[in-house]
């Protein structure tokens, strides 16, 4: 990678946490979803797995060879952004802490109206949660890929929804970096 990420090393040394640390430390990188970190597991861990990198890659092959049932379940376990989850306390800590980052914890009452308007629309249109990972990004900005995604073909969305997965995913494993 050019950005210098390729190497970056984890805080803690994955291939050395036993199985019950490594699915505390790691199982939530996917949204409600350890069996990608199950998975992991199941195929075993190296030093290789050390390196941010290596584990993201094969983190995001299993999501990518699972299958479209099981990729669909992981786009749906992901909360609405602004809904009710978030306003019931009831977002991972993960989660919680991505939504205040991008300020939908600070909604005006008409981004949080269009945004129920759109999660509800959204929904309906393409059986799961609009994800977007939201690091970096304005509510505005949110809002806007909200509005232009809405309108996309259901094979364009849900490769557009699993690809920003892997991106929530990743910027996740980067967290925990230290």
């Amino acid at each position: 990678m050019a950005d210098g990420t390729e190497n970056a090393m984890f805080a803690v040394r994955p291939h050395q946490l036993t199985r019950h640390q490594f699915l505390t430390q790691f199982g939530g990188i996917y949204e409600h979803s350890p069996w990608v970190a199950e998975a992991v597991l199941a195929d075993g861990l190296g030093p290789d797995d050390d390196r941010i990198s290596h584990l993201g890659r094969r983190m995001a092959a299993i999501v990518d060879d699972a299958g479209s049932e099981r990729q669909s379940a992981l786009l749906r376990a992901h909360p609405e952004l602004a809904g009710k989850l978030a306003i019931d306390g009831g977002l991972t800590s993960e989660s919680t802490a991505e939504q205040a980052s991008a300020g939908l914890d600070r909604c005006s009452p008409e981004e949080f109206a269009e945004f129920q308007m759109l999660n509800k629309a959204y929904g309906q249109r393409f059986g799961h949660p609009f994800i977007i990972a939201v690091r970096g990004l304005t509510r505005a900005d949110i809002l806007a890929a909200f509005r232009r995604r809405i309108d996309n073909d259901e094979t364009i969305e849900f490769a557009t929804a699993l690809a920003e997965v892997h991106k929530i995913a990743r910027l996740r494993l980067d967290m925990l970096a230290g």
